[in-house]
């Protein structure tokens, strides 16, 4: 059974969500998905020109990950505008500022801020994973 996902720290939402080439009727539409995470994997690299490390320290990343993260996210961007397709962002493994969480080790469950530590208070574990179904956290209402 593969291990479960940890959720990436992202910082921004998009007002925009949804983006289509003009000329192109609805039933000749193909639509790829770009995740939040991926949104802000190419934002951090690619407009706050922070290197890998940085990025993957601000996501709560392994720089490996982060990598995947980015490669994917550019390969769908690449994808959908060479091929005229629309572009819809939205869904992912991703966290907020703050997020409840659970420890894998101890089953501590605690809400988790991004800004402070990221152990578990109670048995120090960094093994932390968000409680909503299947490890998705979702944008908090702004």
């Amino acid at each position: 059974m593969p291990r479960p996902k940890k959720c990436r720290k992202v910082d921004f939402f998009p007002e925009y969500t949804y983006f289509r080439p003009r000329g192109k009727s609805d039933k000749q539409l193909e639509e790829i998905i770009l995740n939040i995470e991926e949104l802000e994997a190419m934002r951090l690299k690619d407009i706050e020109k922070l290197n890998q490390e940085k990025c993957a320290e601000k996501m709560h990343v392994s720089r490996q990950t982060f990598q995947n993260i980015i490669d994917s996210a550019r390969q769908k961007v690449t994808k959908a505008l060479t091929r005229g397709m629309a572009i819809n962002i939205t869904g992912g493994i991703y966290c907020t500022k703050k997020c409840q969480v659970i420890c894998k080790d101890c089953n501590h469950e605690y809400e988790f801020d991004f800004s402070k530590s990221a152990h578990c208070p109670k048995c120090k574990s960094t093994n932390i994973y968000c409680k909503k179904k299947q490890q998705m956290c979702n944008r908090i209402n702004k």
